[in-house]
């Protein structure tokens, strides 16, 4: 074996991970705007609408996971993700968060959940994401989930930069961030386990790679379609 198809230690393949940092959608424009207080009201909308469309989509993604996991111990961890959005007991979840966001930044709750603002790329991204998990083995679609590693950094930044720069936002509306800091580093530590003891060739450390940039191209991708239409104000079929 050559040293270039060796496989890398666990410390080395975690270090190639979070390398892909750099590709996070933390750095696409809209983001940066997003982070500068540069959106006007209706670029935070078009984003919390489209956005929305993401969060319903996150409990189907993971209850597939789950169907396709044979592993009991996998399964008791795995389902709290669901849990966690679409709520147990008085815990109302993330999507209800996400409703309340949307009221905050001016969008009624029937408005948001007619998903009439959805962009049809980000409806493809995101549904391209969903079957990706539905079709792939279970270990893959559990990877894909590591884009949570870089989470944080964008709800604190939220957290701290929306008061001050969109005072208009109601600050109720902003307890989805909050909540999300602590279980998404609760949901990578999960995740990498997983990835780690998988993925042990040099071969199928790439492929987690890849499979790891995929879950990253849907987010940038869901950004491009926001921007076309909410940036260069060019809409689906603007020009018909």
């Amino acid at each position: 074996m050559t040293i270039e198809n060796k496989a890398w230690s666990r410390e080395a393949f975690e270090a190639e991970l979070r390398a892909k940092e750099k590709y996070y959608h933390i750095q696409h424009p809209y983001h940066l705007l997003m982070a500068e207080g540069k959106l006007d009201k209706e670029q935070i909308q078009g984003w919390v609408a489209n956005r929305f469309y993401y969060q319903i989509k996150i409990p189907v993604k993971d209850a597939n996971i789950l169907a396709n996991t044979p592993d009991r111990d996998t399964r008791r961890l795995w389902i709290q993700r669901i849990l966690d959005h679409d709520g147990w007991g008085e815990d109302t979840g993330g999507i209800e968060a996400w409703t309340r966001l949307g009221e905050a930044v001016g969008i009624p709750r029937e408005e948001l959940w007619s998903l009439q603002h959805v962009l049809p790329g980000v409806k493809f991204a995101v549904d391209a994401y969903v079957n990706f998990a539905r079709n792939a083995p279970w270990q893959e679609a559990a990877c894909s989930s590591l884009t949570e590693m870089f989470a944080p950094t964008i709800h604190k930044q939220r957290l701290a930069g929306w008061p001050d720069k969109y005072p208009w936002i109601e600050a109720e509306g902003l307890a989805y961030f909050r909540k999300r800091v602590s279980q998404a580093n609760r949901d990578v530590e999960h995740g990498l386990a997983i990835t780690l003891e998988h993925f042990t060739t040099r071969q199928q450390q790439e492929r987690a790679l890849d499979i790891l940039q995929f879950k990253l191209d849907i987010l940038w991708t869901m950004l491009d379609a926001m921007w076309l239409a909410y940036i260069d104000h060019k809409p689906p079929y603007f020009n018909l």
